[in-house]
């Protein structure tokens, strides 16, 4: 069974149709990129899938027993995340509230789990530094693992390494194709990085004109693909 399954999902804004007819599906451990110009609707099918927005008709949903409250989600940064004024501990942790329920305290599980993350995230001794004190990469960093204690099954990333240097970029996308090899966490990504999409995605799920969905080799060999590449390139 799926993991995620769109079935002929239509979406947009009070009637202006970005996306129709759409249809693909996320197995257990795909790492799936979503590519396509600007304001083609990748920002709008993400917020789709975290049940943000509804899609004008079709049926997008969970299988596999997934759960809303299991999906990590790293957004792009606004300059209000930048500057949040708390340690990197315990932003890491905010990430396991929808697991604790009720409970008004972390298990020790839930806490081992958290400072496991920082360790192989590289941001262990930054755990009582302040957030906005930090780089802009290790912001990500704090970021990611707040994502990856929320879930280990499906990890969302909206453009994850806008802003960021080539150097921390390369640390961050090995990092999160780490999860998915080692781990079996299955990751959604929204890029415009071509080059990133095409050296860890599994699968690429093209929106724009034309919508294209399948493995990384069939979007190389497609029209939609090969389209777009040349595109891209030639700018």
């Amino acid at each position: 069974m799926a993991l995620l399954d769109c079935k002929n999902v239509t979406l947009g804004y009070e009637g202006d149709i970005l996306i129709q007819g759409l249809n693909f599906s996320v197995q257990t451990g795909d790492y799936l990129c979503i590519v396509g110009e600007n304001g083609s609707g990748k920002s709008t099918l993400m917020k789709t899938i975290l049940g943000l927005r509804s899609p004008l008709s079709g049926a997008l949903s969970f299988g596999a027993g997934l759960t809303g409250r299991e999906i990590g989600y790293l957004p792009q940064q606004t300059e209000v995340q930048r500057d949040f004024p708390a340690t990197v501990r315990e932003i890491v942790r905010s990430g396991l509230l929808g697991r604790t329920g009720l409970r008004p305290c972390y298990t020790r599980a839930e806490k081992q789990r958290a400072d496991a993350l920082m360790e192989a995230l590289g941001i262990g001794p930054l755990a009582r530094r302040c957030y906005r004190e930090l780089s802009g990469g290790q912001q990500q960093r704090v970021l990611l693992a707040r994502a990856l204690c929320a879930s280990d099954r499906l990890l969302l990333l909206d453009e994850p390494a806008t802003g960021l240097d080539p150097l921390v970029t390369e640390e961050l996308y090995e990092a999160i194709a780490r999860e998915n090899r080692e781990k079996g966490l299955t990751v959604i990504m929204v890029s415009h990085d071509m080059d990133a999409a095409l050296r860890y995605a599994s699968h690429i799920l093209h929106i724009g004109d034309q919508w294209f969905f399948g493995s990384r080799a069939e979007y190389l060999g497609s029209d939609v693909g090969r389209r777009y590449l040349g595109k891209e390139a030639a700018e």
